[in-house]
């Protein structure tokens, strides 16, 4: 079980909702996935009210929690303002708090994303950070209030897998009790069984998916991913090595003369 603020999940998979072709293949794809838990983009859910509606009425007959986002956000006080709408209009307090600070990379402005971290734990949210794997930022978002951090993989919808694997080992080596859950960048089911080997708790998966000519399908082989990533972590898999090393041993082999 994995839990977050108090908050017990079965599912390691979290999914994103935007970018699929009909309201039907979404429900497709998280029945799929098994998923516990959907983000939402409070600007794009409330676009329109007759949208809106048939948007919850998915999400209601699913049955899964709600991690609402602030998408599109780029300065400190656009995130605030975000933010409580979505406790508002989702009636939770949970939020994944992005501030963005490039816009070709979507990478976070690590700097306004812990003052807003800061702001809204004080305020009672419980705050999901969209990160880097900088362990000076993880450090400073703890202090912060967040008890939960979301380090990027690679770029938002790139599809390249894990981009620094040294940074991102040294993030779980530094937070072993942290729940950590990668967030962007997961492209294949490869990559999500990758990040489940090296020790982290979950992985957040929109575009893959959403995008996939067959998301159910897809969806179906990411929790499939996650479930032998995790069982490969916890079976403790062996080191790599330079050299080779024989699986047969050389004591007790029969020798022709």
């Amino acid at each position: 079980m994995l839990k977050v603020y108090a908050t017990e999940l079965r599912s390691r998979l979290l999914l994103g909702t935007s970018r699929y072709p009909s309201p039907a293949v979404l429900t497709e794809a998280v029945k799929a996935a098994r998923a516990e838990v959907v983000t939402v983009s409070l600007r794009r859910e409330s676009s329109g009210e007759r949208a809106g509606q048939g948007f919850w009425g998915i999400i209601r007959e699913l049955g899964v929690r709600v991690l609402p986002n602030t998408a599109g956000c780029h300065s400190v006080k656009e995130a605030l303002t975000t933010a409580q709408m979505a406790r508002e209009v989702f009636g939770t307090s949970w939020i994944k708090l992005e501030v963005i600070g490039e816009d070709d990379t979507l990478q976070p402005d690590v700097f306004g994303l812990v003052e807003a971290a800061r702001i809204l734990s004080a305020d009672g949210f419980d705050v999901f950070p969209y990160t880097t794997e900088d362990l000076v930022v993880a450090d400073r978002l703890l202090e912060a209030g967040c008890r939960v951090l979301m380090p990027w993989g690679a770029p938002i919808g790139s599809g390249r897998g894990l981009n620094n694997l040294f940074g991102l080992q040294a993030l779980r080596a530094h937070f072993p009790d942290v729940p950590l859950i990668i967030d962007a960048g997961i492209g294949v089911p490869s990559h999500a069984a990758q990040a489940m080997e090296l020790g982290f708790d979950a992985v957040l998966i929109n575009t893959a998916v959403a995008q996939a000519s067959h998301p159910a399908l897809m969806a179906a082989a990411f929790a499939q991913a996650l479930e032998a990533g995790r069982a490969a972590h916890l079976a403790g898999p062996m080191e790599p090595r330079d050299m080779a090393a024989p699986s047969t041993p050389a004591i007790g082999k029969a020798f022709l003369g």
